[in-house]
């Protein structure tokens, strides 16, 4: 039995048709994601990987502060097959073939395409082809939905079976492993709360193994600094979130919008008011990013910790 092409298939194919008829010419810029959404009635997650097929075959590429266009060597590029259908209508599923994974999966999907704010029951459904109300089926609403995307994201990546590795060790894997997280999903620092934790099975495990291997400290103590460690990675990842937020809204890199300062910052630097900042700037071996940033400061975290562990002896 013969697959029906996916909906992002025929949105690709559709806009290769109009790159290969002069309609889209090199260096134009393509329907953008919401253009997208908005001519086809589809998700966000859609859009994007109907975008992807045609970036991953040679026919447009991303420009910075341009957003996507078609490609020099597009018309040599490989060649995607045509499907002779303009507009998108999704098959309904049935309810035995959603769950609750499912939806839980297109979220994250939408989420990593668009942000969090993106995330509707109303998208989620039209993504997965089914009716807004059957999803209350499976997720009672939104609060339960985000949480129940944190607790899948925090099960990706499972936790090292060895057995003791000290508690420095297990306590900077952990946070390296959140980090990663936080870089592959930059909206998941806006769910994590320190104040309002939201109750995840999966980040619970996580915090539990981190915290493993210390000897002789109060549960006030060890309390501390599970939550410091939390609060440092996702403090630091806020600023993963707000740049993919600002890029996606912009079209402008965090590298582009600094350039962007460079002569009002030699201004500012001449009037010699700022030798600290003047003497990073010109190091030509100034490394300073958030993965530089994360790293250095949970280097020196540990080593805070080190000193009460063995005050505590």
């Amino acid at each position: 039995m013969t697959r029906s092409p996916t909906p992002s298939a025929l949105i690709a194919a559709e806009l290769r048709r109009r790159i290969e008829a002069g309609e889209l010419r090199p260096g134009d810029r393509v329907p953008s994601t919401r253009a997208i959404t908005a001519e086809w009635g589809v998700a966000m997650a859609t859009a994007t990987r109907a975008l992807t097929v045609l970036r991953e075959a040679g026919l447009v590429t991303p420009r910075r502060g341009v957003g996507t266009v078609v490609a020099d060597r597009a018309k040599t590029a490989a060649r995607i097959p045509v499907v002779a259908v303009p507009m998108v209508h999704k098959s309904p599923r049935t309810d035995a073939e959603l769950t609750r994974q499912r939806i839980v999966e297109a979220a994250i999907a939408i989420a990593d395409a668009d942000g969090l704010g993106a995330v509707s029951m109303r998208r989620i459904a039209a993504e997965l082809g089914v009716a807004a109300m059957t999803l209350y089926r499976h997720i009672p609403g939104k609060d339960d939905l985000v949480a129940a995307m944190a607790d899948t994201v925090f099960g990706e990546r499972p936790l090292p079976t060895a057995g003791p590795i000290g508690w420095r060790a297990r306590l900077e894997t952990s946070c390296r492993l959140q980090w990663e997280m936080y870089r592959r999903h930059p909206w998941l620092a806006h769910t994590m709360s320190m104040t309002r934790p939201l109750p995840t099975v999966r980040g619970m495990m996580h915090v539990e193994w981190s915290m493993a291997e210390f000897e002789d400290l109060t549960p006030d103590v060890m309390i501390h600094i599970a939550v410091t460690m939390l609060n440092y990675v996702r403090g630091t990842a806020i600023n993963l979130a707000l740049e993919d937020e600002a890029e996606r809204a912009t079209g402008v890199s965090s590298e582009e919008w600094l350039q962007a300062q460079d002569a009002t910052m030699e201004l500012i630097l001449r009037t010699n008011d700022f030798p600290m900042y003047a003497a990073a700037l010109t190091s030509p071996d100034l490394l300073l990013d958030l993965d530089s940033l994360f790293t250095f400061g949970l280097d020196r975290i540990l080593d805070g910790i080190g000193t009460l562990v063995a005050n505590q002896r």
